[in-house]
């Protein structure tokens, strides 16, 4: 009887034991790696410690400056991919050199005809390579091939490294957006036209100090100023969206404001809200420098000047974007310098404007004035270049 209690414990035993393990190899069996048949969502980066490929997570590894996927490709198989490239971006096969872009465009190129000399079916390591930034991975997408014409005759629809214009899909909602701003800007020059005038003219601007004065003694929280501080934004916002596409590579923005490339009229509202939070929150800024500083009594001044200032140069915006909407397939660098020169005068026009006015209401030769427009004007200008005209 004992032996048999023995035996009917192990027995017991062993039981419990397999189903352990069989529900152990149910749960952590490892999944059918799917085929693939083309460019999927998920990278790899080198992991400099293991000497290995890991997977990239966003929200978990740092961002780097290569990228790599493992492709299956075959010679005299299509295998179209498009992006959107900044200057210098890189495509590697198997460390090859394939491919460099020598404009910042949105490309269209055939992996299969970049396959260095040599190669055979099976799989490839593409890596997409950046030296001064992170690449735009989320612009990577597979495009449906095109026939292979047949031999002896030459097809004109060939995937070759043509560069397309960038925001070509999203014309129509550029123009959509202009036309808004228009008849925004038309219905508020009709219905607060002294105020209006007050602001877009040459002679307020760099005239007569009693007009000058007159504005800077105004209210600057007003309904015209709100209207027009919001058109700004959206004129800023479209060019940053049509040109300056590569600010949404900055971590901390892409982070907090995780926005697909595809959703134009999303990334224009947002970038839209975020310009406008820009400038009504500055008010906040000045107040609380000028508080450190003990200059509290400049602050509304600076203030009005910086408002005004934008506005008018602002209005220039809109024609940028004509400019890239009628040029950039034939132009796109032509159009690229444009952008950034007038970015670059309406930050630093406004930052000299806003010195002229201080100075004459206090001395900037004062070391501490100087220090105080260093603080809230030249630093934040340095940073704008650097988001917006020097990283593209």
């Amino acid at each position: 009887m004992r032996s048999t209690g023995v035996y009917a414990l192990l027995l017991l035993l062993g039981l419990l034991l397999g189903t352990v393990r069989l529900t152990s190899a149910a749960e952590y069996r490892a999944l059918p790696v799917a085929p693939r048949a083309g460019l999927t969502s998920d990278w790899l980066i080198h992991d400099a410690e293991g000497n290995r490929l890991v997977l990239y997570l966003p929200d978990y590894h740092s961002p780097a400056h290569a990228y790599y996927q493992w492709l299956t490709i075959r010679p005299g198989k299509p295998f179209p991919i498009s992006f959107t490239a900044r200057q210098g971006l890189s495509l590697f096969i198997d460390n090859r050199l394939v491919f460099t872009a020598r404009t910042p465009a949105s490309y269209t190129v055939d992996l299969t005809q970049l396959l260095p000399a040599g190669s055979t079916a099976g799989s490839h390591l593409l890596c997409v390579w950046q030296e001064d930034a992170v690449p735009n991975l989320a612009s990577f997408a597979n495009v449906a091939a095109t026939p292979v014409a047949p031999k002896g005759k030459t097809s004109g629809a060939a995937l070759v490294a043509q560069p397309r214009p960038r925001g070509h899909q999203g014309q129509t909602v550029f123009l959509c957006f202009l036309l808004v701003i228009g008849l925004a800007y038309g219905s508020i020059r009709a219905t607060y036209q002294p105020g209006f005038a007050r602001i877009y003219q040459v002679e307020g601007l760099w005239g007569k100090a009693s007009v000058e004065q007159d504005f800077l003694t105004k209210p600057t929280i007003t309904w015209l100023n709100l209207g027009l501080v919001l058109l700004f934004s959206l004129s800023f916002a479209l060019l940053l969206v049509a040109i300056h596409t590569n600010i949404q590579s900055i971590v901390i923005l892409r982070r907090l404001f995780d926005v697909p490339e595809s959703a134009i009229v999303l990334r224009v509202l947002l970038y839209t809200a975020l310009v406008a939070g820009f400038v009504i929150g500055k008010y906040l800024f000045l107040e609380l420098m000028g508080y450190i500083f003990d200059v509290t009594d400049l602050v509304m001044v600076q203030y009005r000047e910086f408002v005004r200032t934008i506005l008018f140069m602002g209005l220039f915006l809109p024609l940028v974007m004509f400019l890239y909407l009628g040029l950039n397939q034939r132009l796109p660098e032509t159009v690229l310098w444009v952008s950034n020169g007038v970015v670059s005068l309406l930050l630093v026009g406004t930052v000299l404007r806003v010195a002229r006015t201080l100075h004459r209401k206090a001395s900037l030769l004062n070391l501490h004035l100087f220090s105080y427009l260093c603080a809230t004007e030249v630093i934040p200008l340095v940073i704008l270049l650097k988001l917006i005209v020097f990283t593209y």
